[in-house]
């Protein structure tokens, strides 16, 4: 679908692919058998300008817009969805609030860093009994003289091992629930923030998947991003911008599925032919190009809305959960193609199904895109 994009986008998308088809590609299994973050390729990630793609280089991003940000998270994730959701959390979860609702003080001080990748960072909302109810958050932030004062625990904060910089929502009016709740700004190695337990994963094994304790935790009454008690907003907001990120991620996985397959495909013999020559493979294989190439177009659509700066919270809903449910939907049919051998570490199809189902979850349920998509409509 090049013809929707421009010669500059085009260029990008060709070497993303090659950067992931040379330097990801080949260390991504192996990396995934061993929970290994991918620190080197950050590294590359990074002096290509990956980090920040769609951000002003007045404070150190490559200047681009969100499809091409779009593009580049993609290419990453059809040979790796692990590091494509590094990328993605980093950029849109905590390199965007920071530069929408940070003060000027803030972003010169945290922005040249994290869109150059020299420091990675990571966003949390969840906690054990606060998921997809935001304001049922029990982390909270009291105002002590010139300090805030932070307790709580946070889980499912992507890159929370590795990353300097946090961005937490946390409680300042607990009566008021939702209407009481802001985002902070808190540095690795703050006194009494601290890494809690990394999750063992079904996918995605290669990104670290954090709790992050608060116990006592000071910081300065600057340290609050956004206004007080608009945590919520900062929020929304910011996961609008996270699905953009995910359905580019499960629009990659969903890519890799049907290229592998068409590929065994090909290569596999039965009754003295490729197996490709049977109608019911060319079935599965036709339906799983419509279904990416129908997310796509969604996820396209809401990227170009981000950049022209409309309200795209209906659009980035639909873009994810069709994307994220197309590649499930790849990934399985990946699976039948291949058969027995589908179901073994011998080939990445297994690895393509366990990525994708996380992609139904995080950054919003499948359910609660629907929710959003069905309220913007009866509104």
């Amino acid at each position: 679908m090049n013809y929707l994009l421009t010669e500059e986008q085009i260029m990008l998308k060709e070497m993303v692919h090659k950067f992931a088809k040379e330097r990801i590609g080949p260390v991504a299994a192996d990396n995934e058998r061993n929970h290994r973050f991918p620190a080197d390729i950050i590294k590359e990630a990074g002096e290509l300008g990956l980090m920040g793609i769609a951000y002003p280089s007045d404070y150190g991003g490559a200047d681009m817009d969100y499809i091409s940000y779009m593009l580049a998270v993609e290419e990453v994730s059809r040979w790796c969805a692990s590091t494509g959701v590094i990328i993605s959390a980093h950029s849109s979860l905590v390199c965007d609030p920071i530069y929408r609702f940070g003060t000027e003080e803030q972003k010169q001080k945290y922005l040249p860093d994290l869109l150059s990748g020299n420091k990675i960072g990571a966003f949390s909302l969840s906690e054990s009994g606060a998921g997809s109810d935001a304001g049922a958050t029990k982390t909270t932030a009291v105002l002590q003289g010139d300090k805030w004062i932070l307790n709580g625990a946070k889980l499912w904060a992507t890159n929370g091992n590795e990353a300097e910089v946090y961005i937490l929502i946390a409680s300042t009016d607990p009566s008021q629930k939702v209407k009481g709740i802001s985002a902070f700004i808190i540095e690795k190695g703050t006194p009494g923030c601290y890494v809690g337990k990394l999750e063992r994963k079904l996918g995605i094994k290669s990104s670290s998947t954090a709790e992050i304790i608060l116990e006592n935790v000071e910081l300065p009454k600057e340290a609050l991003l956004g206004e007080l008690n608009k945590g919520f907003k900062v929020a929304m907001v910011t996961l609008d911008g996270g699905r953009l990120g995910i359905a580019s991620q499960a629009l990659g996985i969903a890519r890799a599925a049907i290229e592998d397959a068409i590929k065994y495909s090909k290569e596999r013999f039965q009754f003295d032919q490729p197996i490709s020559n049977f109608q019911a493979i060319q079935w599965m294989i036709a339906d799983m190009w419509v279904r990416y190439e129908a997310a796509w177009l969604l996820t396209w659509r809401a990227s170009k809305m981000k950049n022209e700066g409309m309200d795209y919270s209906r659009e980035a809903a639909m873009a994810k959960l069709d994307a994220s449910e197309a590649a499930m939907f790849c990934a399985n049919k990946a699976i039948q193609i291949h058969g027995g051998f589908g179901y073994t570490e011998d080939f990445n199809a297994e690895r393509y199904y366990r990525d994708a189902k996380i992609t139904e979850i995080y950054e919003g349920t499948s359910e609660i895109q629907r929710l959003v998509i069905a309220r913007s409509l009866l509104k």
